[in-house]
This record gives C-alpha cells, structure tokens and sequence, in this order.
C-alpha cells in the first residue's frame, strides 16, 4: 500500500473512530440514541473507506493489431 494510501486510511479510521466515540458517550451519559444524519454520516464515511481499501488498478490491454 502506497504511503498516500495509508495517510488517506488513517485519517477516515480516525474520524470514524472520534465520530462513535461521540456516539458511545452520548449512549451511556445522557441514554440518547445518536442523531440519525450521524450514523448516516459514519455509515458513508466506512463506505468511502471500502472504497479506498478495495481500489484495484485494471491493466489495460494494449491491442498489438
């Protein structure tokens, strides 16, 4: 994996992990479920970092005719 590939990785896992945190601490201090757009929001976050992990260069075939 590329070093830019990893930077990009590190920083969705850590705005992911800091966007549960907050939604873990709202569970327990203050028994509210998160805000639906949140958990959609982190929901869309993991989909782009599929995304990213997932990447698979296609060769091209360069025709010989």
């Amino acid at each position: 994996m590329s070093a830019t590939k990893r930077e990009e990785v590190s920083s969705h896992l850590r705005y992911i992990r800091l966007e549960l945190r907050e939604m873990h601490q709202m569970l327990l201090k203050e028994d509210l479920l998160p805000d639906l757009n949140e958990a959609r929001e982190v929901h869309a976050q993991l989909d782009a970092l599929l995304d990213l992990l997932s990447e698979k260069k296609v060769k091209r075939i360069k025709s010989k005719f």
